[in-house]
């Protein structure tokens, strides 16, 4: 019998499924293959409760926890992992930056246009010169009475030049200090506050990723979210449960290669059979089945913990990197196993195949991940 948890969780990816078949499976070769950010989609995602899945009812949200959130991730990647990866950083960096760490005037000015989808979210920390190494940033902001004035830039922006609203960190004190950086949230047509040049990408091309530029931009101390030189310390909390998003994208790309691969494999016949009676796939499905079950029961885990209000830290790095990498290697099976039709943009997972590569980078590369899982065990 099923709990109520599991009856809520199956019912939104029921939904994601009908929204996914009816806005996204139509146009998805078209979206891909121009590179089109399909802001109208968002829009519907918004009035299907999605763009504020973790965002408490009291702020125009869905008030569901990680698990149902995780469960969405999933489902939207299998149609398109751009889609999935826009609707996560969303809901996850920069909905979740201002959830986590604005006061109550902050959030109720800015999560209900989010969480209705009525506003697209930015988040702000990469920059072309520090990725993984984000403590030497460049980009600066100075006090100036009531305001702070920033200069610098920000670029693989998930939703630089369509984003309506920024959560964007910036030095305020010294070179590697990680208590001399803070939060701002930059909403758009803020002077000194543009685009820049939007990103051509190998995969995930649906999700628009671009520049975000700062010329003397003078931001409202009222927009500082939390104190003043927290803002790194909050991103690192933050891009701990960005990582479990992450994870979830990846189990959706997994698992959309593996029923890809599945169902091609019944089907194909070479020699007067199907391939799938064939050893050699037949374990490679056994290995993708296994892999993305272990992969589950990890990001299962990490959600659990969120819920619970404990720390991550460990859990959700171990479920980012795993995830990614499984699915990396699922991908490239699923191609292996359609052969030369895998290869060609008649089935869906040479774009599968594309698209995963970024989980293993977005959100903190597999080696800083290691790195993260390292340090957390010797602490223990």
């Amino acid at each position: 019998m099923q709990t109520l948890q599991q009856e809520t969780q199956e019912m939104i990816a029921q939904s994601v499924r009908d929204f996914g078949e009816m806005h996204i499976a139509p146009y998805r070769d078209e979206w891909d293959e121009n590179e089109h950010f399909p802001v109208e989609v968002f829009k519907k995602l918004g009035e299907l409760g999605l763009m504020g899945v973790l965002v408490p009812e009291a702020y125009g949200g869905s008030g569901f926890g990680y698990h149902e959130y995780v469960r969405a991730i999933a489902e939207l990647a299998k149609f398109d992992p751009g889609i999935g990866l826009s609707m996560a950083a969303h809901n996850s960096l920069c909905t979740g930056h201002i959830l986590a760490f604005g006061n109550e005037e902050q959030k109720k000015k800015w999560l209900p246009k989010l969480a209705s989808g009525e506003w697209i979210g930015a988040w702000g920390l990469t920059e072309p010169n520090t990725g993984s190494d984000a403590g030497n940033m460049k980009t600066v902001a100075k006090k100036d009475g009531d305001y702070w004035v920033l200069n610098g830039a920000k670029n693989f922006i998930t939703h630089g030049i369509s984003g309506n609203i920024a959560v964007v960190i910036a030095r305020t004190g010294d070179v590697g200090d990680s208590h001399g950086m803070t939060a701002f949230v930059i909403e758009k047509g803020t002077a000194g506050f543009s685009a820049g040049r939007k990103e051509r990408k190998l995969g995930m091309r649906t999700s628009e990723t671009a520049e975000l530029i700062f010329q003397d931009c003078r931001v409202h101390q009222d927009n500082v979210l939390g104190k003043v030189g927290e803002g790194f310390v909050q991103s690192m909390k933050v891009l701990d449960g960005g990582r479990i998003s992450i994870a979830a994208l990846s189990l959706g790309i997994a698992q959309g290669a593996y029923e890809a691969s599945v169902a091609y494999a019944k089907e194909r016949k070479q020699f007067g059979k199907p391939i799938a009676t064939f050893q050699g796939i037949s374990f490679k499905l056994a290995d993708m089945a296994t892999e993305i079950e272990a992969a589950r029961l990890l990001i299962w885990q990490a959600a659990e913990l969120k819920n619970q209000g404990k720390s991550i830290n460990k859990e959700s790095a171990m479920a980012k990197y795993y995830a990614s990498e499984i699915a990396c290697k699922a991908s490239n099976e699923a191609v292996q196993i359609f052969g030369g039709y895998g290869f060609t943009k008649d089935y869906p997972v040479e774009k599968y195949y594309r698209d995963v590569k970024l989980c293993t980078i977005g959100e903190g590369t597999s080696e800083i991940q290691k790195l993260v899982i390292s340090r957390a065990i010797l602490k223990e």
